[in-house]
């Protein structure tokens, strides 16, 4: 092979790799447009408290709300809802409480992640306020009650009757790369 034939070569790999680099770093926000659009992943909307003032709510209909909680299992906190589940009115704006504790010695940081079941009930799912949309930090010991208000939207399918809301709580990542390097260094000295 020529020299010539090698640095064509080259150069077509190097170009080739820089379009999947590029590919790859695109795929997170097409995703997230992707998920919003269609419902898929059961991420939720959000809307304005102008938006919502405009929303009329229709009485002849209810929703059933349940509330699912967890905890990513390296994540020393307990967490829940105050209700189990909430009757709703398409178009009404209702609240919903969480409670959560941070059961360690330590401040951490953590992030909840939501979810809609079914997802296609996701769109119609719409937060003007959340826990959710911030990390969390909790001194060692605290519990911290929190607040999610949402409203569902009237366009959700009559046979949809009931949603599931759920959130799972992850340590914030630079909060988990503290706490490994806390961990490694205190292995090293054992």
């Amino acid at each position: 092979m020529s020299e010539q034939n090698v640095i064509k070569t080259a150069g077509k790999l190097g170009v080739l790799a820089v379009l999947m680099f590029g590919f790859g770093y695109a795929l997170i926000p097409l995703y997230n447009v992707f998920c919003e659009i269609t419902g898929l992943n059961g991420k939720t909307g959000t809307v304005s408290s102008q938006q919502v003032e405009k929303i009329v709510v229709d009485m002849n209909r209810v929703v059933t709300i349940q509330f699912d909680t967890n905890i990513n299992g390296n994540l020393p906190w307990r967490f829940k809802s105050v209700e189990k589940k909430l009757r709703v009115h398409p178009g009404e704006v209702k609240d919903a409480v969480f409670v959560v504790e941070n059961t360690s010695d330590r401040a951490i940081v953590g992030q909840a992640v939501p979810s809609v079941a079914p997802a296609e009930a996701s769109i119609y799912f719409n937060k003007t306020e959340c826990f959710c949309f911030t990390q969390q930090t909790l001194a060692p010991g605290e519990t911290k009650e929190m607040l999610v208000r949402f409203v569902v939207g009237n366009e959700l399918p009559d046979k949809i009757s009931t949603m599931t809301l759920s959130y799972t709580f992850f340590m914030a990542p630079e909060d988990k790369q503290a706490a490994d390097r806390k961990e490694n260094t205190t292995e090293q000295q054992i």
